[in-house]
């Protein structure tokens, strides 16, 4: 919300300057984004009276004036614009002025003929930030007069930046009702008097979806100039508010928006065919809106409509094919009141965002209609004439928002706020803000004014108590008890731990939105239906993440497309997912990853990361929460990774992941390389594991004895794994697999392992005899269960 500071001292005036009224408004909530000067600084500018022009005797393009200044003389001055005219009033700057940015004006000769001074456009003065051509003052502008006096130009340009429950400062009236609060001053509300109706003519409106627009007032206006031109005091109000002036009728309704905070739109009445209804979109039907976008309709979006056609998107943006123009001479205007819950997230779905829907969304009090009504047209028929036909009301007060009636205890009130306030100063603050207090035995019931839609619970009184009261009033208190400390698990999942391991083997911590969008969830994991957002920021953040994979692929992406050759993203978060029996929130631990598997270097040959690496880092995880021994890796497929190079995590035979690479097509689809590495852990099936426990070291010494056997190519090595650690017992101390070998003198469809058995008794030496029937039994065993031979 952008303000000029002058704008709102004619409605509230506290004695106070600016930097004290922006400390206070920051202070009560209202936090203050920015301070702007109304215009840059310039100085030696005045009001001028073209009294002549003439073309320049050597240059065709330049023509020389005659400009009266209010002293002795006229001033003769060489101009370029194409739009100067005699008879028109001008800003002049004069020798000595200086203009923004330091230019300063001199006595100067153009093609031989003598300027004294420059006239300027609004340009030139910092006042827009572009112009064709001189600016044009008021016919009433007074010759003479400081041009930086006479338009107050020496005035602040406050911007707010309010948080959504706060939609009742989204106009001046708001921010000054504010004001007056804070400093119990007056507020001096402009008068604005029921505009009689000189014509008969209307327009039948229809609520065809009440629940969606329970109010919708409309009146016509024939016989409006729309050449007018805006006077320049609006202009002056709107582009300080952040507006440009776009005509007499839109400026006129934008005003009203920035001064009462009601949405208004204006219709051309001879485009429209027949009456208004205000319904929801059939399905198909498009429409043309002002900004040059045409929009297919959804049949849940709330439009406004004609005998035939939609003519606007509600509470949004009008339509291009019945807007006000050049030729317009009949206007409808429109004020109305829209539920917050079916404005809500339509704009952003369309791609739009406009003032309207910004208030629209957070809520405009629906009493305000009316009065936003007589005071468009009160300003329209004194800037444009008109006759003005009577309004229109249609209202479904059956779905009108109700205030609610809210119990104040006054025993609460210490207890959340840390301050007893006596019942004067509650029913003083209160009573300031509007909301009308009636007594009870604890305490009130509150019933809050239409505009404030945030206050809907005894805690939000109380809120606006200790906001309005003053933050810094408030006494500092400690607490009197002692905290209850409690000693975490000692194998529990430790985050901090985990990330510390994944730091250390050159991983890095990534964030992402818990929302992404349908298509990317769709494309990683096309098994599961994501949560769709009733209200999603845009199309992009439109479901909820069913993994941490989507947003950290998309990071992936991104971080490659600017040139970083190796990135290793690890994320933990919630992932969502929904059932029969509700939404479910699990916290889960995952990692992408792509690039070289080392550093770039020269003590070691360059290579890619590749599903090994990976898998050795997920070990390093698992075993920092002490649960390595108890996991498997299981061949089984996903639809992100790679059908050759994917495996689930079993812990104990529950399921506790995946890992693998990208699948073919996904990388295809966002555009990545093939060796993108991938991981996922649920974080409930870490930890819980048993708690170390000390076992004393051997005297003995350790014997090992390497086997190269042959199996099927399709045996896992954790397969043998298995059967040499059962055929072995307690004997085995370790296992290495130092040599994986496929090619001559090894049968296509096999492959050999070279396999290390490292022997080691805990009472005894072992004996040549003692090793020889371990290894026997573990050959046999080889042999059983895995068809292993020899390698001859």
């Amino acid at each position: 919300m952008r303000f000029s500071e002058a704008w709102l001292r004619e409605w509230v005036n506290p004695p106070l300057d600016t930097q004290a009224l922006v400390d206070q408004l920051s202070l009560s909530g209202l936090e203050v984004d920015a301070v702007e000067p109304a215009a840059p600084a310039f100085r030696g500018v005045v009001v001028g009276h073209v009294q002549s022009v003439e073309p320049h005797p050597d240059a065709q393009k330049l023509r020389v004036c005659q400009v009266d200044v209010g002293e002795d003389s006229p001033l003769g001055i060489v101009c370029g614009a194409a739009n100067v005219a005699a008879g028109q009033r001008v800003p002049v700057a004069t020798v000595g002025a200086v203009l923004p940015g330091g230019f300063k004006i001199k006595r100067a000769k153009l093609r031989g003929v003598q300027s004294l001074g420059m006239v300027c456009s609004a340009a030139e003065l910092g006042l827009a930030e572009s112009a064709d051509g001189i600016m044009v003052l008021p016919a009433d502008a007074p010759v003479g007069e400081d041009l930086r006096a006479w338009m107050a130009l020496d005035d602040a340009c406050i911007e707010l930046d309010l948080t959504p429950d706060r939609a009742d400062c989204l106009s001046v009236v708001g921010v000054a009702r504010e004001v007056g609060v804070l400093n119990r001053a007056d507020l001096h509300e402009p008068s604005i008097e029921p505009v009689v109706a000189a014509i008969d003519d209307s327009v039948d409106v229809r609520l065809g979806a009440p629940q969606a627009c329970p109010r919708y007032l409309c009146r016509l206006v024939r016989g409006v100039d729309p050449s007018a031109p805006t006077p320049l005091w609006m202009q002056e109000r709107l582009r300080r508010g952040g507006v440009r002036p776009l005509g007499v009728v839109v400026d006129v309704t934008n005003y009203v928006l920035l001064e009462l905070g009601q949405p208004m739109h204006a219709f051309d009445r001879a485009k429209l065919d027949g009456g208004i209804d205000v319904r929801l979109a059939e399905q198909g039907e498009t429409l043309d809106l002002l900004n040059g976008d045409r929009v297919t309709l959804r049949p849940d979006t709330l439009v406004i409509a004609d005998a035939q056609r939609p003519v606007a998107l509600a509470g949004i943006m009008g339509g291009a094919d019945s807007a006000v123009g050049d030729d317009t001479r009949d206007v409808l205007l429109e004020s109305a009141f829209f539920a917050p819950a079916a404005i809500s997230g339509d704009a952003r779905s369309y791609g739009l965002r406009t003032d309207s829907s910004h208030r629209f969304e957070r809520g405009v009090a629906p009493e305000r209609c009316r009065l936003a009504m007589e005071r468009a047209t009160a300003l329209l028929l004194s800037i444009a004439g008109g006759r003005p036909g009577p309004v229109v009301e249609a209202e479904s007060g059956a779905h009108l928002p109700a205030a609610p009636r809210i119990d104040l205890r006054r025993g609460r009130i210490p207890k959340v706020l840390g301050l007893t306030l006596d019942d004067a100063d509650v029913e003083d603050i209160l009573g300031r803000l509007g909301i009308a207090l009636a007594p009870t035995d604890q305490g009130w019931v509150a019933t809050p004014p239409s505009p404030r839609f945030d206050i809907q619970l005894e805690e939000d009184l109380i809120a606006e108590l200790g906001r309005v009261y003053g933050y810094d009033r408030i006494p500092v208190t400690h607490a009197r008890s002692a905290a209850a400390t409690r000693a975490p698990l000692e194998m529990a999942y430790e985050p901090r731990r985990v990330r510390r391991v994944l730091l250390d083997r050159g991983w890095s911590e990534a964030v992402t939105y818990s929302f992404v969008s349908r298509g990317l969830q769709g494309a990683v994991d096309p098994d599961v239906e994501p949560l769709a957002l009733a209200n999603p920021l845009s199309a992009e953040l439109s479901v909820m993440r069913a993994g941490l994979w989507p947003g950290l692929l998309q990071a992936v992406r991104q971080n490659l497309a600017r040139q970083q050759s190796r990135v290793w993203l690890f994320e933990s978060g919630l992932r969502f997912r929904a059932d029969e029996d509700g939404l479910h929130q699990e916290p889960m631990l995952a990692g992408v990853a792509v690039g070289p598997a080392q550093p770039e270097q020269w003590g070691a040959e360059g290579r890619d990361l590749d599903f090994f690496d990976l898998k050795a880092d997920v070990e390093a995880v698992l075993a920092s929460v002490g649960c390595a021994d108890a996991v498997d890796y299981v061949r089984d497929a996903h639809p992100a990774l790679h059908p050759g190079k994917s495996a689930r995590i079993l812990r104990d035979g529950r399921p506790l992941g995946w890992l693998g690479s990208i699948h073919p097509s996904l990388a295809a689809t966002l555009d990545l390389p093939g060796g993108v590495q991938l991981f996922e852990l649920e974080v409930s099936a870490l930890g819980g594991a048993p708690r170390p426990a000390f076992e004393s070291l051997s005297k003995f010494p350790s014997i090992r004895r390497d086997l190269a056997l042959v199996v099927d190519e399709d045996i896992a090595f954790d397969t043998v794994r298995r059967s040499v650690a059962a055929a072995a017992g307690d004997l085995l101390r370790d296992l290495v697999l130092f040599d994986l070998y496929v090619g001559e003198k090894v049968d296509s469809s096999r492959k050999s392992l070279a396999l290390g058995l490292i022997l080691q008794a805990t009472s005894q030496t072992l004996t040549d005899d003692d090793v020889a029937a371990v290894v026997e039994r573990v050959l046999a065993a080889l042999k059983a269960d895995v068809g292993a031979e020899l390698r001859a």
